[in-house]
């Protein structure tokens, strides 16, 4: 099999994240329509992830919040999202950047979106960026990657 020296896996990583940004830019806007909420999973040792100690402590590799009910303040740039929410009746400020983001689900309309790590190496000898999958709200488990696999975008339409 040949190099991918295009790199159609970090295009498709990046083309993913920007859902999730134009997503969170429009509740920015307009707030949470209908049902929707959001399950947002991320590395709490990312750079550019800022939370309190006591919740790397308790989360110290990856924290789930919720967006949904009660949170505050919620700001968009290209880069990340800043959020208040509440822990133990606490107003804590997270700011999450993008790319740590490890999944993120709306399960009001079955959507969600699993960003993972899979190291390996190309033939320059770098480690492969993370690499995006779609799914459906419970995520399906992890599988070895998949090359030359087209996905049909009609499965996550509603019918």
């Amino acid at each position: 099999m040949s190099t991918d020296h295009i790199r159609y896996d970090i295009l498709i990583e990046t083309a993913l994240r920007e859902v999730v940004h134009q997503a969170m830019g429009k509740v920015v806007q307009n707030g949470l329509p209908g049902e929707h909420h959001f399950y947002i999973s991320f590395l709490t040792k990312h750079p550019g992830v800022e939370i309190p100690d006591y919740l790397i402590e308790k989360y110290p590799e990856e924290m789930t919040i919720v967006l949904q009910h009660q949170f505050f303040g919620l700001t968009v740039d290209e880069e990340g999202f800043t959020v208040m929410l509440s822990f133990n009746n606490v107003r804590e400020r997270l700011i999450i950047p993008f790319a740590a983001i490890t999944t993120f689900a709306d399960p009001s309309v079955n959507f969600a979106l699993q960003f993972q790590n899979i190291p390996s190496s190309g033939e320059d000898g770098e480690t492969e960026e993370p690499k995006a999958e779609s799914g459906e709200t419970s995520l399906p488990p992890k599988e070895e990657e998949k090359r030359g696999e087209v996905i049909s975008l009609d499965k996550f339409r509603k019918k």
